[in-house]
């Protein structure tokens, strides 16, 4: 697993487009879980997938997609890549949260909550 940063993917579509996939990809979050954190279709995450379009900027897929790549990069550090230990994380209750991060990101729209939780931990 490598570490993804923010700062080298969010001033291109195609490079944020594909470093939400692979994020997703390395968590182990189902497309239909990814759409609902970007707050898209399942099939406009197909379409992402199929290199078919790519996220466009300033829109709230874009916003949840830097927020998804921030939280990625939070469990990098916070486990020192560590993908048992980061999808470990986002899969078993959290005290802090008092609920289950992937849970409250993909069902709540709560990733705010978890991305704070996971950058004061660091």
């Amino acid at each position: 697993m490598h570490r993804i940063k923010l700062s080298e993917v969010n001033h291109n579509a195609s490079l944020l487009t594909q470093s939400v996939l692979q994020a997703s990809q390395m968590l182990g979050l189902y497309h239909a879980e990814l759409a609902r954190v970007l707050r898209l279709q399942c099939a406009d995450i197909g379409d992402l997938a199929n290199a078919k379009s790519v996220l466009t900027i300033n829109t709230v897929a874009w916003i949840q997609a830097e927020k998804f790549i921030m939280l990625f990069e939070g469990l990098y550090v916070k486990f020192q890549g560590n993908e048992a230990l980061m999808c470990n994380w986002l899969r078993k209750q959290n005290s802090l949260l008092q609920g289950v991060p992937l849970y409250l990101i993909v069902d709540d729209g709560r990733i705010d909550e978890c991305l704070s939780v996971i950058m004061k931990s660091n």
